[in-house]
Formats: structure tokens, sequence, C-alpha cells
């Protein structure tokens, strides 16, 4: 097989799976992410006070979870509604292969619309440095679709993982507060100094908050892999 031959079947496989992942409902949770972000953007640009990296880091948060949220959720869900998820289960280690970049697809694509989104604030509201914007975001964004696409193994529907993962979230927002310079805090802002903080120490927290969250991240893709393992209880 020779080069041409290699990139035309990658896009052949890139493609299907790009059909597979962002089927049905993907467009629904972008438009609202974008909605959303607009939304609290021309808040912005109107408001009495000046907005800062600080904000932007903040609103660019929950985008960014909507347009995680579906791909991840819905992997093998959307599989077994094609009733593709026999074939994917039935070759030896192809599920591995399938899965791991169905979800590289998803982390690519939402680290683009960030991207898109962070350009926008750029130009329309204060001067950020987008690609550490960008970089620091994708630290509670990859944890969360880590541990969403292990429940999603474990769970096996869609809909189970959406309930888990919004419980999940909704513990860690209820503790974003009493925890907010935490370490253990998913949703550090790196930004966000602490005015009664030494900034060497705060350098510190927010260096082993993200050293948890990619080992966090390892752990749960591991864990969701062994879980395909199973594989009569998705069959």
């Amino acid at each position: 097989m020779n080069y041409k031959e290699k990139f035309k079947l990658i896009s052949q496989v890139i493609n299907y799976n790009l059909k597979i992942v962002f089927a049905n409902k993907f467009i629904y949770f972008l438009i609202a992410a974008w909605l959303f972000y607009l939304i609290i953007i021309g808040i912005m640009l109107f408001s009495d006070s000046t907005p800062d990296i600080t904000d932007i880091y903040d609103t660019l948060i929950f985008p960014g979870i909507l347009m995680m949220f579906y791909p991840i959720v819905y992997n093998i869900q959307n599989d077994k509604d094609a009733r593709m998820l026999e074939i994917v289960f039935g070759v030896p280690n192809y599920r591995y292969k399938v899965y791991i970049i169905r979800f590289a697809i998803a982390i690519l694509l939402l680290v683009a619309l960030l991207f898109m989104m962070a350009s926008f604030a750029y130009i329309s509201v204060v001067k950020i440095p987008v690609f550490e914007m960008v970089y620091q975001l994708m630290f509670p964004l990859l944890f969360l679709a880590c541990f969403t696409f292990l429940f999603s193994t474990i769970t096996r529907n869609g809909n189970g993982t959406a309930v888990v993962m919004v419980i999940f979230g909704l513990i860690f927002f209820f503790l974003n507060e009493p925890i907010h310079n935490s370490k253990w805090n998913l949703f550090l802002n790196p930004f966000d100094v602490p005015t009664d903080m030494n900034i060497t120490v705060w350098m510190n927290v927010v260096y082993q908050n993200r050293l948890m969250l990619i080992i966090g991240s390892v752990i749960a893709i591991l864990w969701g892999l062994t879980s395909l393992q199973k594989r009569e209880k998705f069959v």
C-alpha cells in the first residue's frame, strides 16, 4: 500500500467516524455553546466593569463542556443505535482503535473551537494569550472528557452517562467556593491569582492541580479501555 492509498484510507476512516461521533444532536450542543458564549461576550462589552483574562477563562469553561459533552457521552450509544456495536466488538482489538480515534477527533475539534472562541475574545473584548488560554482550558476539559469516556464504558448507555456526569459536575460546582483556590478545584482558574497568596505558592498550586488532572485523565482513559475488554456486557 503506497502513501496515497494510506492517506485515502485514513481519510475514509476519519470521515466515517466523524459521521458517527457527531450524528443527531451534536449540532444543538454546538449552537447552545456558541449562543451562551456570544451572550456573555455581549454582556461584557456593554458592562461598566472592564473584563480581564480571568473572566474570559471562566466564560470559556461552560461552552467547552457543552462541545465536549455529546461526542464523548454518546460515543458507544451511537454505535448501539446504528447497530454497529456487534461489528465493532466482533473484531479483536478493533474497538480500542475505533474509540480512541473518535475520542481524539472529539478532542481535536474541541481545541479548534476553543481556539476560535478565544481568538474572538482577543479581537472583541480584551487582549489575551490565546494559545495559553486554550492550553489551560484543556486540562479540566480533558479530565472531564476522559471520565465521561470511562463512565460511558461502564453504563453502556448515553443517557445514563449524561446523568452521572451531570451529578459529577454539580458536585464540583457546589464545591467550587469552599475549594476555590485549592489544588483540588477541578475548575481552578490559573489566571485568577489570589491577592493574599505569594505568586510562587500560587504557581505551585496550579502545577499540582494540572498534574493531578493529567494523572486522573490517564487513569480514566486506561480504565475505560480496560472496561471495553468485557465484550459480553456491551453486545
